[in-house]
């Protein structure tokens, strides 16, 4: 395994350490963010564990979703974005130059706020990201695919009539767990949640944590999240942005129980937000 020096977070001498530590699946050293000469994140360090949820909370333009983006390069859409720092999957830097970020994207898949279906069939849509990525020879490995992945999110028992019908007949909570559907069907290694649950009902909203607590036993799932209680329900870890600064990262019984920094402290207990 490649060892590399790596600057630890206290600012102490740097160590000689593995860079893809058991158990992290991402690493992020001092990331920093701009918008043209706005700076949206300063010096970001975040370990997040393999086959856990972890969830990124704090308020609105604090930060966190400018970083869910950051883990797999959607940043790279918006022209005037420029991330620093280092990012690395697996031990490997993601914005090293000669990273294939279409790879990248189906290793680290994303599941939006607001569901997005193609405008095409329910199987057309969880079959799109294999047939392009080229990860199928023949239509039973397709079928088997769409079957599987709409099994995973949950929603096969539902659809499996109808496989030739519209994305975007189904109701909001079963387009969100198709779109979910259409990240796994690609096997990536990390998804990415971005409100996954803000247009949804009470039902669908409890449908899809659900969904995530079982997805965690095969994937690594990062989640924002405006409630609170959906990241005391669904996650392992969590992490508080607060003005661009990650304030406090810890296991989520601690963090909502016993928080260390009194502005995670004021967030939780809604004195701001």
């Amino acid at each position: 395994m490649n060892q590399s020096i790596s600057q630890d977070t206290t600012g102490a001498t740097p160590v000689t350490q593995s860079d893809a530590a058991p158990g992290i699946k991402i690493k992020a050293q001092e990331v920093k963010v701009f918008y043209g000469e706005k700076q949206a994140l300063f010096d970001v360090d975040l370990d997040i564990n393999e086959n856990e949820v972890t969830s990124l909370i704090g308020p609105s333009g604090c930060g966190k979703s400018t970083f869910l983006r950051s883990l797999n390069r959607m940043n790279d859409t918006i022209d005037i974005c420029r991330v620093e720092g280092r990012i690395a999957l697996d031990g490997e830097d993601i914005y090293d130059k000669n990273v294939d970020v279409v790879h990248l994207r189906a290793r680290v898949g994303m599941v939006f706020q607001k569901p997005n279906p193609f405008p095409k069939s329910i199987f057309d849509n969880v079959a799109y990201g294999p047939r392009i990525h080229g990860l199928v020879d023949n239509k039973a490995d397709l079928d088997a695919i769409v079957q599987t992945s709409l099994e995973k999110a949950g929603l096969w028992n539902e659809v499996k009539d109808r496989l030739d019908q519209p994305g975007t007949g189904l109701s909001g909570g079963q387009q969100q767990r198709l779109c979910i559907a259409r990240a796994v069907a690609v096997s990536p290694e990390v998804i990415l949640m971005d409100e996954p649950c803000s247009a949804l009902d009470p039902i669908a909203t409890a449908k899809i944590e659900e969904l995530i607590d079982e997805l965690r036993s095969n994937f690594t799932i990062v989640i924002v999240t405006h409630s609170m209680q959906q990241a005391a329900r669904v996650s392992q870890k969590t992490a508080f942005f607060h003005l661009g600064y990650l304030v406090e990262v810890d296991e989520t019984e601690k963090m909502f129980t016993n928080p260390s920094d009194e502005r995670t402290q004021g967030y939780i207990t809604g004195r701001f937000g």
